[in-house]
């Protein structure tokens, strides 16, 4: 079995990373790192379309705050390559800490902004997809009347389901033949009781027609 080069989890609480890790370019460059390194920033850039100081500098920054860190401490410079700390990045879903709640809030709109333009990207190609993957995709959402307990009971049962997976990640030799990689999102919040500000309510369990 592969040997994991990282931790679980970074945890961020500082405001200063929170705002750090909100750069959409280090938030790729994290991700590309956990899925395809260690990396050097000529090869970042190459995955990227950045220049080479430009992801050289963001490197730099994410290493600062825990994110990443040099693979070969004695490599040179720009060529020295970089590997990400942690599988996965957790920060504050609340805190009585006015710069960490602004902080962990301007992250988590980059993000959702983030996941929003890959979906988008993944639905202006999935024709291209064997009809077996458009089949087996998932859109759909859900109403559902929880209180907060029961929200996060929900939650730690789908994050254990998840993660029966997420061995493959780091470890080739646990996909079977045909895998391919998948992003799942997995997002609930409470929705608004009024519409006022222009939103639109929630159409609720609207889905596709699933193929058996």
């Amino acid at each position: 079995m592969t040997e994991k080069p990282w931790d679980h989890q970074v945890h961020l609480t500082d405001p200063r990373a929170l705002r750090a890790y909100a750069h959409p370019t280090r938030m790729a460059l994290v991700g590309l790192l956990r899925l395809e390194g260690p990396f050097t920033a000529t090869r970042a850039a190459e995955l990227t379309g950045e220049s080479v100081a430009s992801c050289s500098y963001h490197l730099r920054i994410l290493a600062k705050y825990g994110l990443v860190e040099e693979a070969d401490p004695g490599g040179p410079g720009r060529e020295k390559p970089w590997r990400a700390t942690a599988a996965y990045t957790n920060w504050p879903n609340y805190s009585e800490d006015p710069a960490v709640a602004s902080a962990a809030e301007a992250l988590n709109a980059a993000v959702a902004e983030n996941q929003f333009h890959r979906m988008m990207r993944a639905l202006e190609t999935r024709h291209a997809l064997p009809a077996e993957w458009q089949q087996a995709e998932r859109h759909s959402d859900a109403i559902l009347y929880l209180t907060p307990q029961e929200l996060r009971d929900l939650g730690e049962r789908l994050d254990a389901m998840v993660g029966e997976f997420a061995g493959r990640n780091h470890d080739p030799g646990l996909r079977p033949e045909g895998a391919r990689r998948v992003a799942y999102l997995n997002v609930a919040y409470v929705a608004p009781e009024t519409f006022t500000d222009g939103a639109r309510p929630e159409a609720g369990q609207d889905r596709p027609e699933e193929q058996p």
